[in-house]
């Protein structure tokens, strides 16, 4: 492509105003970065005022002074949109979290393998129990994401709620995931049970795991929560019920977006993790 008289004085222009915000914003007086770059500073003040056509290579030995790319001083200004947003929100990062902001970008837009199974349902859903089991048949390591949020936080969970509010634990749970998404590490892993409200973390789990909804009627919940030892809902036990299904029936609408829904009211834990390891199968 060749360039117009026009079109080189916009590029010498727009290096000028680059190299000089740069500098500007590394508190880098002209002397010293003459000094960097092996230039005079009286040819860097007619580079800054897009007065020189400067060679490349002396170019190249002005943006290793400043430590920014050659490209990111003569590129043309990317269009205002989604790219530039983007770019913007690149910016700064080091090396491991541009390496993980990849990761993501690739699982989301499905250019990575599923490599998580994200076991979603109420307490009392079997998502322990279940994912253990499942784990074990896929030869994975088997995680509690409400484990990772409370060595993120340094708090247990009812801590975290009481202490910091509900707000403050969706943004650790959103946060939580996507570092074992980013991480590339097959796993099978527990969600809690309300994470489907949380569209950050909701999202994600959509995009980049296969989802599997254990899925029970609420007395079964209300049993199985009292097998684990936990009687407070023993007190009014029509009431609890109550509860289980209300909250079953909002979620309900979410819980059904999962990749699978395996109704384990006949089932056993051993015939749910198996329905779990066909279903990932069945994906591929």
């Amino acid at each position: 492509m060749l360039y117009s008289a026009g079109m080189t004085d916009e590029l010498l222009t727009r290096v000028g105003a680059r190299v000089k915000a740069r500098r500007a914003e590394l508190n880098l007086p002209v002397r010293e970065l003459a000094a960097r770059s092996g230039l005079s500073p009286r040819f860097l003040a007619d580079v800054e005022s897009g007065r020189t056509n400067i060679a490349i290579g002396r170019l190249a030995s002005v943006a290793a002074a400043l430590e920014v790319s050659l490209e990111s001083l003569i590129s043309p200004p990317m269009p205002r949109g989604p790219r530039e947003a983007i770019d913007q929100l690149l910016r700064g990062m080091d090396g491991d979290d541009l390496h993980a902001a990849l990761r993501l970008l690739e699982t989301s837009l499905g250019r990575q393998k599923v490599r998580v199974v994200g076991l979603l349902g109420i307490r009392g859903a079997g998502k322990s129990t279940v994912g253990a089991l499942a784990a074990a048949a896929l030869g994975l390591p088997f995680l509690e994401l409400d484990e990772h949020i409370e060595g993120e936080a340094g708090l247990a969970v009812r801590e975290i709620f009481a202490m910091h509010g509900p707000e403050y634990y969706r943004r650790l749970e959103a946060k939580c995931f996507s570092d074992l998404v980013a991480s590339r590490a097959p796993s099978v892993v527990a969600l809690p049970g309300g994470i489907v409200g949380n569209p950050a973390a909701f999202d994600l789990i959509r995009s980049s795991c296969h989802s599997v909804w254990i899925s029970a009627q609420p007395e079964q919940h209300w049993e199985r929560v009292n097998l684990q030892g936990d009687t407070r809902l023993n007190d009014d036990r029509a009431g609890a019920i109550v509860q289980i299904g209300e909250m079953l029936e909002a979620r309900g609408p979410l819980y059904r977006q999962a990749d699978t829904v395996i109704d384990s009211s006949a089932l056993t834990a051993e015939e749910v993790a198996t329905e779990v390891v066909l279903s990932l199968e069945r994906r591929g």
